[in-house]
């Protein structure tokens, strides 16, 4: 009986121990909050500063992040960092911050769990400094705009920040483009000072406090959406990587109505077409050649090329400008030194080091499928990356190709330009593949040079002469 006894505590304590810990709402308060959320562009950035002190009577390992469904859907990235020292002894601490799952989350509220660099102590006290950025967050309205007029929009969000936890104090700030403000939500403490709105402070705020706000303002900046980016990265153990992106881009700000005039575009930008865009910068990297721009109809010559040590800029043009729900199909390419993305590693293994996400600046990427090829011949391949895509394998023939070469497929939606990072794919390769193809090269050549000279000497005549 003792001994069942005894299996039945060890059976309870080990699913206990495997059961994710969480922190209490009520072990932990924010000592004070402040929110700063940028709009000067389509890419909404908020930086929130949290000191976060243990109220209960055990250790902290973790806290909660919690986020309105509305802006779940449109979360394109969380961070957040642990700040230690003062002023210019500060140091920051990346700390892991994944979704989280809480059965008893109120009005379909959303969280990410942030991970401590070490337990929170009992009365002791954190600062953490988090930046998430929110995509597709602001709604033109009016929805439709001629091409004389300013685009205005919509940001929904509150004045006091959603969380589990107890605020004592906090202060959000709304940073505009431009000092025109048709209007913003009043909630006292609330008031305007030319591109900034500041709300607050407010003082002592219960656990998922809420307090809708809405700013309407005006926001010309280039609305440039990519709806799907293919980017293809082949390796060639002969010396070169090459690499080619296909876009599909769209103008997502207010949709334009009416005629376009060019003549009036051309002669008064800053008034005729000022929320439209009519060029693009995307960030190389260094040492690249044979760059190329075109679309469907073929070679696009409105580009320039800047090339330098640390990368290279290439400023192009669209066949036409684009305003509110206008497209645009391309195709950029380029080559670059092997040397300088593919290495060894200790273990014999070799590995691409390449940067993930768009080169295009200020945009969002709706899907982006990044397809590194790889090698006939290579096999086990795996990829190293700071956050989590959906990943597949494929097979592409090329010339002279066998058995196919293998191709890494990682897919990711909702991409900025903060996952512009670099990432690794490792593989096995053995150097006896690279002779496969001069082989067949050798064999074709040896093998017509063969029946050429059986042609030649060999006699077909049926009645000897």
């Amino acid at each position: 009986m003792a001994a069942r006894i005894w299996m039945i505590l060890a059976v309870f304590v080990a699913l206990s121990l495997s059961l994710p810990s969480f922190s209490s709402a009520k072990d932990l308060q924010i000592v004070n909050a402040e929110r700063r959320i940028d709009l000067s562009s389509h890419i909404v950035k908020a930086f929130l500063t949290l000191k976060v002190e243990n109220i209960g009577k055990d250790p902290a390992g973790d806290m909660l992040l919690a986020f309105p469904p509305t802006q779940i859907k449109h979360l394109a990235m969380v961070q957040a960092l642990a700040i230690t020292g003062k002023k210019k002894k500060k140091t920051y601490l990346p700390l892991d911050v994944k979704p989280s799952e809480q059965p008893d989350a109120p009005n379909d509220t959303g969280y990410f769990l942030v991970s401590f660099a070490t337990p929170l102590s009992p009365g002791e006290t954190v600062t953490l400094e988090v930046l998430y950025i929110l995509t597709h967050s602001l709604e033109p309205f009016p929805m439709e705009i001629t091409q004389s007029e300013a685009q205005l929009v919509y940001y929904r969000d509150s004045a006091v920040v959603l969380s589990p936890y107890r605020i004592k104090q906090q202060t959000t700030f709304f940073k505009t483009p431009s000092a025109r403000v048709e209007s913003f939500t009043s909630i006292e403490p609330a008031n305007r000072a030319g591109k900034e709105i500041k709300y607050g402070p407010y003082e002592d705020r219960t656990p998922y406090s809420y307090a809708p706000v809405i700013v309407h303002f005006e926001n010309n900046s280039p609305f440039a959406v990519v709806e799907e980016l293919v980017r293809e990265i082949e390796i060639s153990h002969w010396g070169s990587l090459q690499i080619t992106e296909n876009y599909r881009l769209t103008h997502g700000g207010a949709r334009h109505k009416g005629v376009f005039s060019r003549v009036d575009y051309q002669s008064r930008r800053s008034i005729s077409g000022s929320s439209s865009f009519n060029a693009l910068l995307a960030v190389l990297p260094p040492r690249v050649n044979s760059v190329y721009y075109r679309d469907d109809i073929g070679n696009i010559s409105t580009s320039h090329l800047r090339t330098g040590f640390k990368k290279s800029e290439l400023e192009f043009e669209p066949r036409y400008p684009l305003f509110g729900g206008w497209r645009a199909t391309f195709m950029i390419g380029y080559r670059v030194p092997l040397e300088d993305y593919l290495f060894e590693a200790a273990d014999g293994r070799r590995y691409l080091n390449f940067t993930f996400g768009c080169p295009l600046v200020e945009t969002i990427v709706n899907k982006l499928t990044l397809k590194v090829v790889l090698p006939e011949g290579s096999k086990d391949p795996s990829v190293v990356l700071p956050f989590t895509v959906n990943q597949d394998l494929q097979v592409k023939y090329s010339y002279l190709d066998i058995v196919g070469r293998t191709v890494v497929v990682l897919q990711k939606d909702n991409v900025v330009p903060t996952h512009n990072v670099p990432f690794q794919v490792y593989y096995t390769f053995k150097p006896i593949y690279m002779l496969a193809e001069p082989f067949m090269l050798v064999s074709a050549f040896f093998f017509v040079f063969v029946a050429s000279l059986a042609y030649v000497h060999i006699d077909l005549n049926i009645v000897k002469k």
